[in-house]
């Protein structure tokens, strides 16, 4: 399954797996740095993903009338 149609669910679940791989701290440099590449490619995604339904669910609650300016707040 190529990364662009995971979804954000299973993309957490590799993103996760790759930092304590990391955090493991016995990989490779050349593996590390592969890895970290695709964790960041990883970490796009989800940010693309939850970009997306914060806009849904912005436009749906405009069209409904019930607000003009939601924002979802994101956790530190």
């Amino acid at each position: 399954m190529s990364e662009n149609h995971l979804t954000f669910e299973e993309a957490m679940e590799k993103l996760e797996s790759i930092v304590e791989r990391l955090e493991e701290g016995d990989v490779p440099l050349e593996e590390a740095i592969s890895i970290y590449k695709q964790g960041m490619e990883l970490s796009k995604l989800c940010h693309d993903k939850l970009k997306n339904v914060e806009e849904q669910l912005t436009q749906i609650l405009t069209e409904d009338g019930q607000t003009e300016n939601f924002s979802i707040q994101e956790e530190e």
